[in-house]
């Protein structure tokens, strides 16, 4: 079992920035993608971004695209999520998702085996 923990969700301004961090705490998952997601009040949980095995290839969603920035250390067993210039669309709760056999960016839940539990940003205006 793999049990991933975000941290460095937060209470940020319109245009701040902010770093979320997401750790493999039992299992080292460096072999797959590792995605982003997040989910606001009322709605689905939306694809972020996400990053292939090698950290060489990435994918963002729409929304995001050019202010959001995923990377990932695998000797440190970490995967990282930069956001600039935050919005407060950006307001929701925010999960680290590992693959347990999908080697490539995807943004599909589905092929997510393994979720933290979700870190809270919250974006005002």
């Amino acid at each position: 079992q793999v049990q991933r923990v975000e941290s460095g969700g937060g209470l940020l301004q319109t245009g701040d920035s902010l770093r979320l961090s997401c750790v493999g705490r039992v299992r080292t998952v460096s072999s797959y993608a590792v995605g982003w997601f997040r989910q606001a009040p009322g709605n689905p949980r939306e694809f972020v971004a996400a990053i292939d095995w090698s950290g060489s290839n990435q994918r963002y969603g729409d929304s995001v695209e050019g202010r959001f920035f995923i990377s990932r250390d695998n000797a440190k067993n970490t995967v990282y999520l930069q956001m600039y210039s935050l919005k407060p669309e950006d307001t929701a709760v925010y999960f680290c998702a590992a693959s347990g056999g999908v080697v490539h960016p995807t943004p599909r839940e589905s092929e997510y085996d393994y979720w933290g539990q979700g870190t809270q940003v919250t974006v005002s205006s």
